[in-house]
């Protein structure tokens, strides 16, 4: 056989051996790897009967916490139906994780695929040409998203909090709708700390789930006797706020440049650029959700009703 024909069958052996994964008896043939994370793999796959695309979220469980997290996430996904946080399609569990035998689990979510990609992607792309959107686009973009967080922070009987909200964990929809993703950070918003082993536990915890350019200031440095609650996401949203005007989050420079992103946010020292398209009142809003101390911090609800203010306002003036 000459090596152009073996070249041939060696790719079509390479086709015919992609990747499938299965999903309570549904097949999906993987197309390509979309991200990674430390705890998971994300997938473009294609249903093999319909070709319709969807994107796998696959989480390797290596111990019985780890598949209780993964799990909670599925639940998380079940309990919130909200038209700006994504949903879960399936969900499936193979195997069992278990150290002792030095077994694995893998859990496979199958989500919406949106080709548009996330926040984060479209802000990249607008920075390269210095192209800043109005600011009324941004506020309409903006309550959107305080709306699908506001599904997280009334949930019943607790509220939740998503820990690691940020550009890039929202994505865009045809008609550029912005939905959150990823609710793996996901926990109950309001957490008593009570000593220092507890404060401890929950530092350690946001430096593993927690995006550092958007993560609050009382989860760099837990308090021994402190209360933490859902007011971690404003002041996320106060950073996505400020990334969808700027493009990048107020601390995504001191990150960049490897200087401590934890002292930055604690002193909660941010400028403003210059000559853009924004004025005092979006300013404003920025700072009211970048308060240090979070007791100082809005809820969503008033988050939401100065959204529409600053809406109102920008709206008379044109």
């Amino acid at each position: 056989m000459n090596s152009l024909g073996l070249n041939l069958i060696l790719r079509l052996g390479c086709i015919c051996a992609k990747e499938t994964i299965t999903v309570n008896s549904r097949k999906y043939r993987v197309r390509e790897h979309l991200g990674e994370g430390g705890f998971s793999t994300v997938l473009l796959v294609e249903d093999v009967v319909t070709h319709k695309k969807y994107a796998i979220k696959k989480i390797v469980c290596y111990g019985s916490e780890d598949q209780q997290l993964a799990m909670r996430e599925i639940e998380y996904y079940k309990l919130i139906k909200h038209p700006n946080v994504i949903e879960c399609i399936d969900s499936t569990r193979i195997g069992t994780a278990d150290p002792i035998l030095n077994t694995t689990s893998e859990v496979f979510i199958v989500l919406p695929y949106y080709h548009k990609g996330t926040v984060a992607n479209e802000l990249e792309r607008r920075a390269r040409n210095c192209d800043y959107m109005n600011p009324i686009d941004i506020l309409s973009i903006f309550l959107q998203i305080c709306e699908g967080v506001k599904a997280f922070h009334e949930i019943k009987p607790e509220p939740l909090a998503h820990r690691d909200l940020k550009t890039a964990n929202i994505v865009l929809n045809d008609d550029g709708t912005p939905i959150i993703m990823d609710l793996g950070s996901m926990a109950t918003a309001r957490v008593q700390v009570c000593g220092t082993q507890a404060a401890r536990v929950l530092q350690d915890l946001a430096a593993e789930r927690c995006s550092m350019p958007y993560r609050a200031p009382e989860l760099f440095n837990v308090e021994s006797y402190s209360m933490v609650d859902e007011r971690t996401d404003i002041w996320s949203l106060g950073c996505i706020l400020y990334a969808l005007c700027y493009f990048k989050s107020p601390f995504d420079t001191v990150y960049e440049r490897g200087d401590s992103v934890a002292l930055a946010v604690m002193s909660a020292h941010v400028t403003f650029p210059e000559n853009t398209p924004y004025n005092e009142d979006m300013q404003d809003l920025i700072l009211s959700m970048l308060k240090v101390n979070p007791m100082e911090r809005p809820y969503i609800y008033s988050v939401i009703e100065s959204v529409h203010d600053t809406i109102a306002k920008l709206e008379g003036r044109v």
